[in-house]
């Protein structure tokens, strides 16, 4: 379940400001279209924050239509900082889903002994894998390898979505002695490449709304071995991805995606501004031939 590439999908608005269901579907359909191995939902670069509970359960019914009929696995974000409000929101997860996305709790900043009990809580109760979100960037809150080894032999706790801003010691500590069955999915754009050389066994990447079958060929050529491919397709993979977070994800990938007739706006929720045209353009520019 926790290899291959997997798109984190924005989530598209109409004119008038409300989700377009029928443009999540239409991306969904295009990103599998384009190799990409399972779809996640109502993550970081879906404004997941910025959505009604009756929001997210629309995109949750949409992404889970698709993918049980291409029959790859939907992971659906599950956001909260405390442990009571998160465990019911795992557990009122619809059965299609496959696993959670649920973060490092942010905010409180619990330190590495409460961030264990508090996976350790959430694994008694959830319905489904959980895959740990490690993003200090946002949280706050650093985890170290050993933490996520020890929390990674909890049967119901899959695996982790790294991003931790780069490749740090944590990261060549946790893949090189990983507990049997628990995965690591890269989750900084720019420096997946190196990830995967190192053992990830594959990507959650906004980046790839575009050129996706070019990041899905990068995580098939680490994994089949083939550096020389994969080394030359991270290179070029990583100046998209670079051009797609000049300012504030997800607003270049909505505006680029917008700007090739896949949503119907290339709009934003505030806090959140549109990108900028300039943005959008260079992004654009370097995504028409990425990986040659």
């Amino acid at each position: 379940m926790l290899t291959g590439l997997h798109v984190p999908l924005i989530t598209p608005f109409t004119s008038t400001g409300e989700v377009a269901a029928e443009a999540i579907e239409k991306l969904a359909e295009h990103v599998l279209d384009q190799g990409a191995s399972g779809l996640v939902a109502l993550g970081t670069t879906g404004e997941v924050a910025a959505l009604s509970a009756a929001e997210r359960a629309r995109v949750i019914e949409v992404c889970a239509r698709v993918c049980g009929a291409r029959g790859v696995p939907l992971t659906v974000g599950v956001t909260g900082n405390d442990t009571r409000t998160t465990a019911e929101a795992l557990k009122g997860l619809p059965e299609r889903v496959a696993a959670a996305l649920v973060t490092v709790p942010y905010f409180l900043r619990p330190g590495e002994r409460g961030v264990v009990a508090h996976f350790e809580a959430l694994a008694e109760e959830t319905p489904v894998p959980l895959v740990i979100y490690h993003i200090p960037y946002r949280t706050g809150q650093t985890v170290s390898a050993a933490t996520l080894r020890h929390l990674g032999g909890h049967p119901m706790i899959a695996g982790v979505k790294y991003a931790a801003g780069g490749i740090d010691q944590d990261a060549i500590d946790l893949l090189g002695d990983l507990p049997d069955g628990f995965e690591v999915l890269g989750g900084d754009d720019a420096v997946i490449s190196p990830l995967l050389a190192l053992g990830a066994s594959g990507a959650i990447l906004a980046s790839a709304h575009l050129a996706t079958d070019r990041f899905a060929e990068l995580v098939d050529a680490w994994r089949a071995g083939d550096v020389a491919r994969a080394r030359a397709l991270g290179h070029r993979l990583a100046r998209l991805s670079a051009a797609l977070f000049a300012e504030p994800n997800p607003t270049v990938v909505k505006g680029v995606l917008h700007a090739r007739g896949l949503i119907p706006t290339p709009d934003v929720r505030l806090p959140l501004l549109p990108a900028s045209e300039q943005a959008i353009s260079q992004a654009d520019l370097v995504a028409v031939h990425p990986g040659q």
